[in-house]
């Protein structure tokens, strides 16, 4: 008995609270009525925000996306200027030999029989005929 007592002044105090939130949000109701073009702004306010900035789709995603295209359409023109560089390096070398000659002069230190090497650099470090030779292996 003293159980129903307590379940019954808890479902008397829900009621009460439950009366009030009632009460509460038909005052809100029909305070926002009185403005007639209020649900129209924020339904348009919502839809904006919405569209901006929250969607997958926004225009804030659209103007990254639009930046970062721009960034890869940069790379995508600096390797195709490197592209079509090494492919015309490869074209001379196919042709000229003395191209190849060049290169491994510069890059290899290699050399003819009746030739001798002199490297002047400005390195502050002193540069071995042996510190080449374990380079090219």
């Amino acid at each position: 008995m003293k159980d129903d007592f307590f379940l019954l002044s808890l479902h008397s105090k829900s009621e009460k609270s439950m009366k009030k939130i009632k009460e509460f949000y038909l005052r809100l109701y029909l305070r926002l009525n009185q403005i007639k073009g209020l649900k129209y702004i924020v339904v348009a306010v919502l839809a904006v925000v919405f569209i901006g900035f929250v969607d997958e789709d926004s225009v804030w995603h659209h103007v990254k996306n639009t930046q970062y295209i721009n960034h890869l359409q940069t790379e995508i023109d600096k390797y195709t200027e490197l592209n079509r560089r090494n492919k015309a390096q490869i074209d001379m070398l196919d042709k000229d030999p003395k191209a190849i000659q060049k290169i491994a002069r510069e890059r290899y230190f290699m050399k003819a029989d009746d030739e001798d090497i002199f490297v002047l650099t400005d390195d502050s470090q002193e540069y071995t005929f042996a510190d080449a030779d374990e380079s090219v292996e």
